[in-house]
């Protein structure tokens, strides 16, 4: 009996060893699994249909599906990746030679400040118009000269990226072609009861689509919508801003408006007084509707986190796994709320329905 006991304990501590030395293998290309991994689970649908439609051909339904997925979401974000690169490289060129001066527009709109404000703004040692100035045009400089030294560091790392790209592209050809043997396997492997597996499952299915589409989705289109009425409106830089509003979008309550708000507020004070209303307008009931319309649909009742959740999970994900934390953020707070909910749920413990989960990556 003791024999049989040591030689289990072995065997565990064996088995954490080689998985953690697998992880510590796949650690440089973590990126590309992730992805890999998230984009099977978000084209599971998909590939169902197809290969309803192909007679259950796997490797055609998964080739097809892959296409689809390198098509619609990933090459746009390298292409507006690409473009942004090349406009913050050119900004900076701006910045630098004089062309644009981006603590003039400030002290030009501080100039049109009333006296009141321009008090607060001395109380609180915002007085100093030069050093501001410096301090904005140095802070520009800086984030423009960031820009533009990733469009070198890319050439630099080229061979990497696409090491990264295509291992992403195979493995996401067998997640959605084996990705239902993947999951049984898995399920069989971890040590809890079926129903704790099967509502486990189906809530990180339901958590990664919905993250994914509630955060992607609602910020690539609040930034869509914001860049074209900043080109509209003949603001410089529209991608680059619209690319900011996709961002700071994640921010509860306020978001997109921490760039539009200001542009209004500084063409309504200069006498631009039509493109300021139009911009609020816009703003206020078509940027700002977007959340509150497409979030609900996209997320739904079942996997929706209290806003500082989400603006605090956002945060960090982003310093600790830089643009990957987009989603890897959100998505551990998700799982999270979501696991403990299992927890101190009592159906946790009810014996599982027949027929438990589907799909080819998940329910």
């Amino acid at each position: 009996m003791a024999n049989s006991t040591l030689e289990q304990r072995v065997f565990l501590w064996l088995l954490v060893a080689v998985s953690i030395a697998f992880g510590w293998i796949l650690l440089p290309f973590y990126g590309a699994v992730f992805w890999a991994v998230i984009l099977a689970i978000l084209f599971a649908p998909l590939q169902r249909w197809l290969s309803s439609k192909l007679n259950g051909k796997p490797n055609i339904t998964a080739l097809a599906t892959l296409l689809i997925a390198l098509l619609v979401a990933v090459l746009p974000m390298i292409v507006l990746a690409g473009l942004l690169v090349q406009e913050g490289a050119e900004i900076y060129r701006r910045i630098e030679s004089g062309d644009l001066d981006v603590a003039g527009y400030v002290a030009q709109a501080r100039q049109m400040l009333p006296a009141s404000i321009e008090e607060q703004l001395v109380r609180f040692g915002l007085g100093d118009v030069e050093s501001m100035r410096e301090r904005l045009a140095s802070g520009a400089l800086e984030a423009s000269r960031f820009l533009a030294t990733k469009a070198f560091s890319f050439g630099q790392g080229t061979f990497q990226f696409l090491v990264s790209f295509f291992l992403m592209l195979y493995l996401l050809f067998f997640f959605i072609r084996d990705g239902r043997d993947l999951v049984a396997k898995i399920k069989r492997a971890i040590p809890l009861s079926d129903n704790q597996k099967r509502r486990l499952f189906g809530k990180f299915t339901r958590v990664v689509r919905a993250t994914v589409k509630g955060n992607v989705v609602v910020a690539a289109t609040q930034g869509l919508l914001g860049g074209a009425i900043f080109a509209l409106l003949g603001i410089p830089s529209a991608l680059l801003w619209g690319v900011l509003m996709a961002f700071l979008s994640l921010l509860p309550a306020v978001g997109a408006a921490l760039i539009w708000t200001p542009v209004a507020i500084f063409f309504l004070m200069s006498g631009s007084i039509l493109q300021g209303i139009v911009l609020t307008l816009y703003g206020v009931l078509v940027i700002g509707l977007v959340d509150n319309l497409l979030r609900p649909i996209l997320v739904g009742k079942d996997t929706k986190m209290p806003d500082y959740v989400v603006l605090i999970s956002t945060v960090g994900g982003l310093a600790l796994f830089g643009l990957n934390g987009f989603v890897i953020g959100p998505l551990v707070a998700a799982l999270f709320i979501s696991a403990w909910g299992l927890f101190t749920s009592p159906e946790a413990a009810k014996p599982a329905r027949p027929g438990g989960g589907r799909g080819s990556f998940g329910p």
